[in-house]
């Protein structure tokens, strides 16, 4: 089995999209982020789910403190106000570096090898420089229980 059975289409984030977007991107297409691209379609970073919550929604305080806040511990009113401004921002200031990315053609388990060697549970489906879309884990396991055939 090859990754292009499996591989997802999304949308790209560009300059300019919203958290709001790329939260409901990734909702739609059940992945973890989206490749950044320029305005010619190449791939310059990435844009997670994980990263903008991170710095968007979490003070420093909190995570660092994490482990002993208490079960009842809510900043709520706060986190919403937070929350409100951030759908609105762009997703530009929170662009990372490129992410890993496979062809196409590439085997599942040179995907999930990949994956595994970067602790990522998704990677981009690149072909010739134009971004084709992303496996994630999730979607291999859910392909692999419903056709049981063995990795190829």
């Amino acid at each position: 089995m090859n990754v292009e059975q499996v591989l997802i289409s999304t949308r790209v984030a560009k300059a300019g999209m919203t958290v709001r977007e790329l939260f409901d991107e990734c909702d739609r297409a059940n992945t973890p982020g989206l490749p950044f691209c320029d305005v010619s379609g190449r791939i310059i970073g990435r844009v997670t789910l994980k990263n903008v919550l991170k710095h968007g929604c979490l003070p420093d305080y909190v995570v660092e403190t994490a482990h002993i806040l208490g079960e009842q511990f809510s900043n709520l009113q706060d986190i919403q106000a937070e929350v409100e401004l951030l759908l609105n921002n762009t997703v530009d200031q929170y662009k990372q570096e490129p992410h890993l990315s496979i062809t196409p053609t590439s085997s599942a388990v040179k995907a999930l090898a990949m994956m595994e060697r970067e602790d990522t549970s998704y990677i981009f489906v690149v072909d010739e420089g134009r971004y084709k879309g992303t496996v994630t884990i999730h979607h291999l396991a859910s392909m692999l229980a419903r056709c049981g055939d063995p990795l190829t």
